[in-house]
């Protein structure tokens, strides 16, 4: 099993939130039907939740519904806790790298602030 969480920016914006939030209602309901799966299932078939060849060590939530195709990018924060990053309407075969670029930066500042709360607990 694994936990699905949304990253927030250090101010407590959340991007995917915000993704969802612009989705019309059945597409919104496909995309978190797929993360329901991704967290329920030890093994999720690849057309819903994939690693993202050439990157590191992102994945892919995939939804579709309809002819729309949606993606939410995210990493592994331990060995079952997903934190996704963002989501875009998925228009092409590739992801577009500036999403890949976008989800890189957010996991590298996720774990920059997840470090510095661990070292402020050792000091209590």
């Amino acid at each position: 099993m694994r936990e699905i969480r949304f990253y927030r920016t250090g101010s407590g914006h959340c991007p995917v939130e915000d993704f969802l939030d612009d989705l019309p209602s059945k597409k919104a309901q496909k995309v978190v039907w797929v993360l329901r799966l991704i967290e329920e299932l030890n093994d999720v078939p690849t057309q819903y939740f994939k690693k993202l060849v050439g990157t590191n060590a992102l994945w892919e939530a995939r939804a579709r519904q309809g002819g729309d195709a949606y993606r939410l990018l995210g990493f592994f924060d331990g060995p079952r806790l997903v934190i996704l990053t963002s989501g875009f309407s998925k228009k092409s075969q590739k992801v577009p790298r500036e999403e890949i670029e976008l989800a890189s930066r957010r996991k590298k500042d996720y774990l920059a602030r997840k470090a510095r709360r661990t070292e402020g607990n050792d000091d209590e």
